[in-house]
C-alpha cells in the first residue's frame, strides 16, 4: 500500500492511529516500570537468587539493546504497521510464558523473548505516526503521545504495586488483553506504510555479532563482578569476556564496510556526537542501578509495600514531564554544555540523599527529597542531551543517531545491573537480609553518584557545540528535531521509564 501520510490529528482517522501508538508503547513502559516492583515477590516465590533477579531484568534489556535498530529496518522495509503487530503479538505471548513460569530459568527466557517482542514493537510506535501525519499534525501528533505516554509511566507504579501485592504473575499477564485491544485497533484502523527509499538488505551478520558479544559480556561481567564471594576463580568468565569483546569488535569492522550498516559510521566522525553518547552511558549506567535496587531497597531495608516503592519514584516522573521542555529550550539558548555539566552534578547529590533510605526510612522525610534533587537534575539533562545528539548528526541520520544513542543507553543500564551490584556486595539472597543489602545499596549508590560525576566531568570536558535551531533553508529540521526527540525519551528510552522509567522511554 502506498504511503498514508497526511492525516489530520482532529480527524477520527487521525486519532485512531495516535491511539494505537499510545497503547502499545504505554504496553511495554507499564512492563518495563512494574516489574522492578515486582522483583522481591519473584525471588520469593521462585526462590531466586539475586543473580536471579539480574536476568530477570538484563535478559529483556539484551535482547532490546541488541535488535531494536534490526527492528527499525525492518519496518521501514516490510512495512511498519505489520512489524508493529508482529512485536505486539510477540510481546504478549512473551508474557503469558512470564506470567506462567514455574521456576526462574523460564522467567527468564520469557524475559528475553519480551525483549524481542519490544524491539519490533518500539521502533514502529513513532514510525507509524511518523508515516501517518505531516506538517504541524506531526508534531501535534508526537506531543500527544508523549504526553499520553508519560502519563502511563505515571499509572504503572500504582498499576503495579496494586498487580504485586495480589499476585506477581499477575503483572505480566496484564499485557494479554491490552495486547489484544491494541492488534484490534491497529488491524481496522491503522494505514500500512513502507520506506520506498529502504535499503534491499538487512545487516543480520552486524545483527548476531551485537547479540553475541551483549550476551558474552553482559554474562561474563556478572560473573566477574561476584567473583570475590565465589570459593575459586572461573576461568570461563574470562573465556566470555574475550568473546564478548571480540564480537564486538567484529561488528564494529562489519559495519564499517556493510552496504547497509545499522550504524553509519560517519556518526561518529563527530566529536559532539561522540561525547554526547560517553555522557548517555555514564548516566544510564548510574539510572539502570537506580531503579533496580532503589524500590528493593524500599521494601526489603524501609518495608514499604509494593505499591508505596513502586510510586516513590513518581515525583521524578513528574518534575521530567514539567520541566523537560523548559529545559530543552534553556539549551537552545545557552547551548547544552552547561545543563550538561550541571544537571549530572544534581542528580548525584540526589543519589547521595537517597543514602540516607535505611530502616527507619519515612517517605516525607527520607524518599522524597532525595527523589526531588534527583529528578531536578534529570529535567536538566535529558533534553540537551537528546538534543545535543541529533544536532551532532546529519539530517539525513537523524533516526539512526537516536536509534544509536537509544541503544547506548540500554546497553549502558544492562551492564551497570551486570556489574554494579556484585561490585557493591549484593549476591545470593541478599535482597532477602536487610542489614546485607542495606550496605550494599548504599555502596552501589555511591558508585552511581560516581557514574554522574564522570558524565559531569565528560560534558564540561568535551561537549561544545551550540544547538543550532530550525531556519528556512533547513525545513526539515522543524519536524524532524521535536520527533527525534520524543524517539529519544519515549522508545529509546529511562528512559525513567525505570528507564523505562523516564517518561516516553519504555
Amino acid at each position: 500500500m502506498a504511503d498514508a501520510g497526511g492525516l489530520r490529528l482532529g480527524t477520527a482517522a487521525g486519532r485512531w492511529v495516535l491511539l494505537t501508538t499510545v497503547l502499545g508503547s504505554g504496553l511495554v513502559m507499564i512492563d518495563s516500570t512494574v516489574v522492578n516492583v515486582a522483583l522481591e515477590r519473584i525471588g520469593s516465590d521462585l526462590g531466586a537468587g539475586f543473580t536471579g533477579l539480574q536476568w530477570t531484568v538484563n535478559a529483556y534489556a539484551l535482547t532490546l539493546a541488541s535488535l531494536i535498530l534490526l527492528g527499525g529496518s525492518l519496518g521501514d522495509r516490510f512495512g511498519r504497521r505489520r512489524v508493529f503487530l508482529v512485536g505486539v503479538v510477540w510481546f504478549a505471548l512473551a508474557s503469558l510464558l512470564c506470567g506462567l513460569a514455574p521456576h526462574i530459568e523460564a522467567l527468564i527466557a520469557g524475559r528475553a523473548l519480551q525483549g524481542i517482542g519490544g524491539a519490533l514493537l518500539i521502533p514502529g510506535s513513532l514510525a507509524l505516526i511518523s508515516a501517518s501525519f505531516r506538517g504541524p499534525n506531526r508534531a501535534a501528533a508526537v506531543g500527544a503521545w508523549s504526553g499520553l505516554g508519560g502519563i502511563a509511566g505515571a499509572v504503572g507504579p500504582f498499576l503495579g504495586g496494586w498487580l504485586v501485592e495480589w499476585s506477581w504473575r499477575a503483572v505480566f499477564l496484564i499485557n494479554l488483553p491490552l495486547a489484544a485491544l491494541v492488534v484490534v485497533v491497529a488491524v481496522r484502523h491503522v494505514p500500512e506504510s513502507r520506506d520506498p527509499d529502504a535499503v534491499a538488505g538487512l545487516d543480520l551478520a552486524a545483527t548476531m555479532l551485537a547479540v553475541l558479544g551483549l550476551a558474552a559480556l553482559t554474562w561474563s561481567l556478572t560473573a566477574i563482578a561476584a567473583i570475590r564471594y565465589l570459593p575459586t576463580p572461573q576461568p570461563a568468565s574470562l573465556v566470555g569476556l574475550a568473546v564478548g569483546v571480540a564480537a564486538l569488535a567484529g561488528f564494529v569492522l562489519v559495519e564499517r564496510h556493510s552496504p547497509y550498516p545499522l550504524v553509519p559510521p560517519s556518526l561518529f566522525a563527530s566529536a559532539s556526537f561522540r561525547a554526547a553518547n560517553a555522557v548517555t552511558l555514564l548516566i544510564y549506567g548510574a539510572l539502570g542501578v537506580v531503579f533496580l535496587l532503589l524500590v528493593l531497597q524500599l521494601q526489603t531495608v524501609a518495608g514499604f509495600s509494593p505499591l508505596a516503592a513502586g510510586a516513590a519514584l513518581l515525583p521524578v516522573t513528574g518534575i521530567m514531564l514539567v520541566f523537560s521542555a523548559r529545559a530543552g529550550a534553556l539549551a537552545q539558548r545557552i547551548g547544552p554544555r552547561l545543563p550538561l555539566t550541571v544537571g549530572p552534578l544534581v542528580s548525584a547529590v540526589g543519589l547521595l540523599l537517597m543514602r540516607r533510605i535505611g530502616a527507619a526510612a519515612s517517605w516525607p522525610f527520607d524518599v522524597l527529597p532525595a527523589v526531588l534533587v534527583f529528578g531536578a537534575g534529570l529535567a536538566l539533562t535529558v533534553a540537551p542531551l537528546t538534543a545535543t545528539v541529533l544536532d551532532a548528526a546529519p539530517d539525513r541520520y537523524a533516526g539512526a543517531a537516536s536509534g544509536v544513542n537509544n541503544a547506548v543507553a540500554r546497553t549502558a543500564g544492562l551492564l551497570a545491573v551486570a556489574v554494579i551490584p556484585g561490585l557493591a556486595g549484593i549476591s545470593g539472597g541478599d535482597y532477602t537480609d536487610p542489614v546485607a543489602f542495606d550496605s550494599g545499596f548504599s555502596l552501589a549508590i555511591l558508585i552511581g553518584a560516581g557514574l554522574l560525576t564522570m558524565a559531569s566531568v565528560v560534558a564540561v570536558t568535551l561537549v561544545r557545540r551550540p544547538l543550532v535551531t530550525a531556519t528556512p533553508a533547513a525545513p526539515k529540521e522543524e519536524t524532524r528535531v521535536p520527533i527525534e526527540r520524543c524517539l529519544h525519551c519515549g522508545t529509546t528510552g529511562p528512559q525513567i521509564h525505570p528507564p523505562t522509567a523516564i517518561p516516553g522511554r519504555p
